[in-house]
């Protein structure tokens, strides 16, 4: 099958993008390996963002806009892509045809790359507080990292656990500063500075995490982890010659345009991009335009 431009992700870039081409009158289909809706889904409250009430509505809003307009959903994942002839190849399962790509695969987040964190997965190592919070009812939890998405962790869990234990590498945050006045205030939240994660430690489940600070080391009783260090592109799908920074993140110019001319990039997945679900939206709209004007 021919496609005017596929469009790799399910995420809200993805989603958006694919609406708003299809909505230009293109042939569009959208790929996905896991769930729609990407890492949004596991937000309830989503900030800077009214309209929406969580990630999983926003989500579903926009996979139900796209069903409706005529964008194919192929539920499948794309391992690569390559140029032929003036357009695009995609390898997904089967072979499909695309005159024009826009990789809209977002990114993962970090694994903190200590012992205990795979052997607990699911045992009180998690990454959606929004999600498992219920779970940790009066019990003590460490959040790792100090960005927007740690503190919105935290902040989530405070509502349900007896004390919440940030750990941060550095001696200050990284956030934005209405989250860090909200923490500030939170008398359930306190915060550990300078200290490192070096191993999650239990039996059955997680019990306690092994910090290092100040060179010293010492055990902190815990029946949760959730670690927000970071996000890694999810960029293997593109072609070797398409140029990415020293994270793997895809380098765009200023219209999302790819090294590779007629391979875009927006989200999470490319350099430079703010992180804000507004601008991916704009972001978004902007490719979409830009691959139908390339198009006419």
């Amino acid at each position: 099958m021919n496609y005017d431009v596929i469009v790799i992700g399910e995420g809200v870039s993805g989603l958006a993008c694919a609406g708003h081409a299809r909505r230009a009158g293109l042939r569009v289909a959208t790929f996905e390996a896991n769930l729609f809706g990407g890492l949004v889904i596991n937000v309830n409250e989503l900030d800077g963002y009214p309209g929406a009430e969580s990630g999983t509505l926003l989500a579903s809003d926009l996979m139900q806009a796209n069903s409706d307009a005529g964008v194919t959903s192929i539920q499948s994942e794309v391992t690569s892509f390559r140029s032929v002839g003036g357009a695009f190849e995609v390898s997904a399962g089967s072979l499909y045809g695309a005159r024009q790509v826009v990789i809209a695969s977002g990114a993962r987040l970090k694994k903190l790359g200590v012992p205990g964190e795979v052997e607990y997965e699911g045992r009180g190592v998690s990454h959606c507080a929004d999600c498992d919070a219920p779970l940790f009812q009066n019990e003590d939890v460490v959040v790792v990292g100090g960005g927007d998405s740690a503190l919105q962790e935290a902040l989530v869990l405070a509502k349900f656990c007896r004390r919440v234990h940030i750990v941060h590498r550095g001696s200050r945050f990284r956030a934005q500063q209405h989250l860090m006045d909200r923490v500030a205030s939170e008398p359930r939240i306190a915060t550990i500075w300078n200290a490192a994660v070096e191993a999650i430690l239990g039996t059955k489940m997680v019990e306690k995490v092994r910090l290092k600070r100040d060179g010293k080391t010492e055990d902190l009783p815990s029946a949760g982890v959730f670690a927000y260090v970071g996000l890694e592109p999810n960029a293997s799908c593109a072609p070797s010659s398409v140029v990415r920074d020293g994270g793997g993140r895809l380098i765009t110019d200023d219209g999302c345009e790819t090294s590779l001319a007629g391979v875009w990039a927006i989200g999470a997945v490319r350099t430079g991009y703010s992180g804000l679900l507004r601008d991916a939206v704009v972001e978004a709209q902007r490719v979409a335009a830009a691959v139908r004007d390339r198009l006419d």
